[in-house]
């Protein structure tokens, strides 16, 4: 038994070893096309070589991104049971590389947020190096955090790569710290923001379908307009954070318009409206039909939440694709303008090659490496359903538009991995559920029914004025199972009464995720500082 035991685990070890081998190949294919592609494009320039290295660990931070950052946009539906993984997966690499290629920013602050002052740099060749230093030390970041299965803001990341290059090129003074310290006030606002507005989705669910007697009623009531609420969200948040970048193609297409440089609230909140009312009408008469052939039960419930999770996962890609992107190839595209133009420039236009690099790249870091972060987010901070992923779909997409319209710092990393802990800690504030409640009050009852019998047959034998050696037996029998009944009693019921102690959200992941967090801007800042002084040392 043993030996064939042995066999067994080699074998898997072994083919575990073979499809991580196979991971690698495909990546480093990857890279190595991009490096092929640039030196081919880009040769005779000078510092053409730098340009070559620099879209190497842009493509290595793309994907990076793919296998970290994607997860929160798809892993509450895979955990939910909504999408398989392989399905969730294709969604994600087809909308994310779309978001890039179709709204990804065209012009892109290459210091991003204006985290640091480019009049200090003393020429061409440190900024360049500063902005290599920072790309690589963040998706070096990434990589860690993806390894530990932390979900980590990618755009802390590349703000800790460019904030540590660019203090061992010009010092602390170089820094913009009001933007820093905005910075670090996203690492509060995000997550409590995700988790309040998930966990109250989710409350309001609860109280007007799932808690009902006749939840499937319920359901042909409520469901409709919940959707129409996920459709209003998402419509408003596409319409953001999706088209800010081609607003201007899309008023000059669409002259009713007004004409501005990008997307107002009132107008992408106009937008949301009609199609909240189109879905609503569409959906009220197909909820009732399947309703009807439904159980009254909180399972069959939940089936109806399944088809808009699938396009909440697609639509939360292609936004992700088209703003995230620009945390690989906005550096990349910074080096690309110094190289072409010899100079620094605050702004610059993003190539389509370079945006594809990101898309491409983030399709394929999912791809590879997604499952992990995808896992960690859709099924081992909480248990998820369809309901509990719904909510945490709708937080995301609601979170980002109040704190855009109140001007707060979020990080989309955060807010979701914050819904999550939200719906988690929700459950354990309601602590008992309706059903396990009812179902330990009805246990409560019958060994009261059964103690009572109990004192009866006692009392009976008690009176008896002839009593016999059984009757004597029997009463001393008796008093050790009244006993006995009263101590199940009393534990039955210092359960309803104490709160129970079950924890929906695993600590210690809440713990890690913290902590990658609270150091994913320091740590990418000290990576960024080493590797500078490296490629300095190197240089000089």
């Amino acid at each position: 038994m043993e030996v064939n035991t042995m066999k067994k685990l080699e074998k898997a070890a072994l083919k575990s070893s073979g499809i991580d081998f196979m991971r690698l190949g495909i990546g480093i294919l990857f890279v190595v096309g991009v490096m092929i592609y640039t030196l081919s494009t880009k040769g005779g320039m000078s510092n053409s070589m730098f340009l070559a290295i620099a879209t190497v660990f842009g493509a290595y931070m793309a994907m990076n991104i793919g296998a970290n950052d994607v997860a929160n946009n798809v892993g509450p539906a895979v955990g939910s049971k909504a999408l398989t993984m392989g399905g969730a997966i294709l969604i994600a690499a087809i909308f994310e590389a779309s978001g890039a290629l179709i709204a990804g920013a065209d012009v892109t602050n290459t210091i991003r947020k204006g985290i640091i002052d480019l009049n200090t740099f003393e020429n061409v060749d440190v900024f360049i190096w500063a902005m290599m230093s920072a790309l690589l030390a963040a998706a070096l970041w990434l990589n860690l955090a993806t390894y530990f299965k932390a979900p980590v803001s990618t755009t802390h990341s590349i703000v800790g790569g460019v904030m540590g290059a660019g203090i061992a090129a010009g010092g602390f003074g170089i820094v913009h710290w009001v933007t820093m310290g905005k910075i670090v006030a996203s690492w509060v606002i995000s997550p409590i923001f995700g988790g309040l507005i998930a966990a109250g989705f989710l409350f309001t669910i609860k109280k007007t379908i799932v808690f009902k007697d006749d939840k499937v009623a319920a359901a042909k009531k409520w469901v409709p307009l919940f959707v129409a609420i996920m459709a209003w969200a998402f419509t408003t948040y596409i319409t953001l954070k999706g088209f800010k970048h081609i607003w201007i193609d899309v008023t000059n297409f669409l002259t009713f318009l007004p004409q501005t440089k990008a997307p107002t609230f009132e107008i992408a909140s106009i937008f949301g409206i009609i199609v909240a009312i189109i879905t609503f009408v569409l959906l009220k008469s197909n909820i009732t039909k399947k309703a009807n052939n439904l159980d009254n039960s909180r399972v069959s419930i939940n089936a109806l939440f399944t088809i808009p999770l699938i396009f909440a996962a697609a639509l939360l890609s292609f936004a992700h694709g088209a703003n995230d992107v620009a945390n690989a190839v906005g550096p990349l595209s910074a080096i690309n303008d110094a190289v072409m133009n010899g100079g620094i420039s605050a702004k610059s236009g993003i190539p389509i090659w370079v945006m594809a690099i990101g898309g491409i790249g983030i399709s394929v870091g999912l791809a590879l490496y997604g499952p992990k972060l995808i896992k960690t987010v859709g099924s081992e901070i909480t248990e998820l359903d369809q309901i509990r992923a719904f909510a945490i779909a709708l937080a995301a997409a609601i979170t980002v538009i109040i704190a855009s319209q109140l001007g707060l710092p979020v990080s989309s990393t955060h807010i979701a991995v914050g819904a999550v802990f939200g719906v988690g800690f929700l459950r354990e504030f309601m602590k008992l559920e309706v059903n396990k409640e009812e179902e330990i009050k009805k246990e409560v009852i019958k060994e009261e029914e059964h103690l009572k019998i109990m004192v009866i047959e006692l009392d009976n034998i008690q009176k008896k004025s002839d009593k016999t050696k059984e009757d004597y037996e029997k009463i001393v029998s008796l008093y050790e199972h009244i006993e006995s009944q009263e101590k199940i009693i009393k534990r039955l019921r210092k359960i309803l009464k104490k709160e129970i102690k079950t924890e929906y959200v695993k600590r210690d992941m809440l713990k890690k995720i913290v902590a990658a967090w609270v150091i994913t801007v320091p740590v990418a800042g000290f990576f960024s500082a080493l590797i500078f002084f490296v490629i300095k040392g190197m240089m000089l």
